[in-house]
């Protein structure tokens, strides 16, 4: 008996076009992750990079974790908003969110500027999370060292530079 209630449940669905392995995709598809892997989804999204540094990783999210008491669940709400609305430029989500919600907005700007600026917090409560991997390092990389490393040898700045010559005339 059990077999035939099992056998009409199934061709039921299958005749509303839904068998059971998409009722159940459907109905776990708008579930975002949680937790530090939510954080690298809406990082992902919010930035446009397709991977960050595990620890690196780890240590924005503790510091923006240990902030803001909502950001986890803002985090979800973000994930859950962004699927929504398939995906936006960031700038384009933090307008967006600040009408409606401005906490959420808030979010979004504490993660880019957690990731960009490797800063999380304000005034006497921000910490350094990143300096050197920040970011917003990386689209001068190729030719500008950050600030305060050295760039040759010591006291480079004091030698006399190369000389230049005249440009040929062509």
């Amino acid at each position: 008996m059990l077999g035939a209630c099992a056998s009409a449940v199934a061709l039921a669905f299958a005749s509303a076009g839904m068998g059971f392995p998409s009722l159940f995709t459907q109905a776990f598809a708008d579930t975002p992750p949680a937790g530090l892997e939510g954080f690298l989804l809406l990082s992902r999204k919010l930035t446009g990079r397709t991977s960050f540094d595990p620890a690196l990783a780890q240590r924005v999210y503790d510091a923006l974790s240990n902030s803001d008491s909502e950001f986890v669940a803002n985090v979800s709400a973000l994930n859950v908003w962004l699927a929504a609305h398939g995906g936006v430029p960031s700038d384009t989500v933090t307008q967006a969110l600040k009408a409606d919600t401005p906490k959420l907005a808030g979010t979004v700007t504490a993660v880019i500027r957690a990731w960009y600026l490797g800063l999380v917090g304000d005034g006497q409560h921000t910490s350094v999370v990143a300096y050197e991997r920040a970011l917003m390092f990386d689209p001068v990389s190729d030719v500008l060292t950050i600030p305060s490393y050295c760039r040759d040898v010591p006291f480079y700045w004091t030698q006399k530079p190369p000389a230049v010559g005249a440009p040929k005339a062509a």
